[in-house]
């Protein structure tokens, strides 16, 4: 009994150390795409680009078993098909935590349950089971000791909200009222978070003009057309910072206070059909960008700025097979073959400058592909680079161009010879350069301090993550790991 005790209280610490380590940007994954990476490629994307918060719309036993031991944390999903039966059947909700969930922790670090997607919304019929599929599936996780680690909620959109703005004065649609209070009562009495998809992009498009596009870009507005809320006289600097406040007043409506908002959809399309001139790749990238700047600062909305607002991106690929116009299929950030769709910062730490005074030898942009194919092939062979680092499942082999794995063949080769005479400029396709190409877990040599080369196994903690936190993910993860193995022995 007493080991049970302290089994739960430790499960409760590990929480609650995740939850100290500040505001992040997570992304979605979508898969209904014709070309789809593998599991592994996506994860190796994922670790490329220092993310470390991942929503999947299911519970893929593939992208689960890739994401083992990366410390991503992870929020599966119970499909909206998955709810109704869930909803009526204790059982069916057991099978389902220890099918998706219970078998793959502690080594893939699945932190959340999105139960359905826009319930109330698009399947309104199930809104008289959403909350008991809810209430079963975290029986369950009390069951299998994991309530403390595992956190359940039911992403919602924006359209329960009729009138969002003014803030101050949002309140969900009556219809649902008996639904929202039993969830927003499951959600205080759990210790997890109220789910919100906020898109200013539709609050832009369906607002005829009423808002300047700037204003839901993030982009600062002149203080003549200032966003205030007339009653409490709060200063909105966004759209998104307003659709979230609203959110907080219409759970307040409720009598429920400091329940938090996660956002776990937002984002904005890179193209779009003639009637959607918004989506572009302009707009996309100055949203995401000023987004994650945004999030990254720590602070909440202006009725509570001392929520940070957690945040998913939608989302990381294009979806080519999704229906509806044009922009349904453009919301991605990477192409399936990791290049970028617009430049996006998708971490906000700051890049490592304690070697800016290193010299790189990388590829040049627009570099014939030929000339780089045969660069390539000479430095891995003949000029006897180790070029294991960009074989596939590798920590450099994403992006998978010829300009990304030529500028890593061509740096190993020359920081190996340079001393011996070995020059940068593989007919006329490479230069120097002072700016550091490394990337996530992708280490060029010479951007460490030691001068060593880098080695393709495990690495050293990510800019993103200071080395005590670092440390304490592994910790945690070897302490689950051994909980685990005791728990099933109790």
């Amino acid at each position: 009994m007493m080991l049970k005790i302290w089994l739960a209280t430790v499960y409760m610490l590990v929480a609650m150390l995740l939850k100290a380590s500040g505001a992040f940007v997570g992304v979605n994954i979508g898969m209904a795409m014709t070309n789809l990476p593998s599991a592994a490629d996506i994860v190796a994307l994922l670790k490329a680009n220092q993310i470390t918060h991942a929503r999947l719309y299911d519970a893929d036993a593939h992208m689960l078993r890739a994401l083992a031991n990366t410390g991503i944390e992870v929020m599966v999903s119970v499909t909206n098909e998955e709810v109704l039966g869930i909803g009526q059947s204790p059982s069916t909700a057991a099978a389902w935590i220890n099918k998706n969930v219970a078998a793959y922790l502690p080594s893939t670090n699945i932190t959340s349950i999105a139960v359905g997607s826009e319930v109330l919304t698009t399947i309104p019929h199930a809104a008289p089971i959403l909350v008991p599929a809810m209430n079963y599936l975290q029986k369950a996780l009390v069951a299998a000791n994991l309530n403390f680690l595992v956190k359940i909620s039911s992403p919602q959109s924006m359209d329960i909200i009729p009138r969002p703005f003014p803030p101050s004065t949002a309140m969900f649609n009556s219809t649902w009222n008996s639904t929202i209070s039993q969830m927003l009562q499951f959600i205080k009495n759990t210790g997890s978070h109220f789910m919100l998809n906020a898109y200013p992009y539709y609050g832009y498009s369906s607002g005829n003009g009423i808002f300047p596009i700037d204003y839901a870009l993030f982009r600062p507005l002149p203080p003549v057309k200032q966003i205030v809320d007339p009653n409490t006289l709060l200063h909105y600097n966004s759209m998104f910072d307003a659709m979230v406040d609203a959110a907080y007043y219409a759970i307040e409506a409720y009598k429920f206070y400091k329940v938090p908002v996660v956002v776990t959809e937002t984002g904005w399309p890179s193209a779009g059909g003639g009637n959607e001139p918004d989506a572009t790749v302009q707009n996309a990238e100055t949203f995401n960008n000023n987004l994650i700047r945004r999030v990254s600062n720590d602070s909440g909305p202006p009725s509570h700025p001392d929520m940070p607002i957690n945040t998913y991106i939608y989302e990381l690929f294009n979806e080519d097979k999704r229906p509806g116009p044009i922009s349904e299929r453009n919301w991605g950030v990477l192409y399936p073959n990791g290049t970028a769709v617009y430049p996006l910062s998708l971490t906000s730490s700051e890049q490592d400058t304690s070697n800016a005074s290193s010299v790189f030898c990388v590829a040049k942009d627009g570099a014939d592909s030929d000339k780089l194919q045969d660069g390539i092939n000479w430095a891995c062979g003949q000029g006897h680079a180790n070029c294991s680092a960009i074989q596939s499942g590798q920590p450099c082999y994403l992006p998978d161009t010829l300009q990304n794995h030529a500028s890593y063949a061509y740096n190993d080769y020359y920081q190996r010879m340079r001393s011996a005479g070995g020059t940068c400029d593989f007919g006329g396709s490479a230069f120097l350069t002072t700016s550091d190409p490394s990337y996530g877990s992708c280490k060029f040599t010479g951007s460490s301090t030691s001068g060593g080369f880098p080695s393709p196994g495990p690495t050293s903690p990510t800019p993103g993550d200071s080395a005590p936190l670092a440390s304490a993910k592994w910790y945690m993860t070897l302490t689950l790991s051994a909980l685990m193995l005791v728990s099933l022995l109790i």
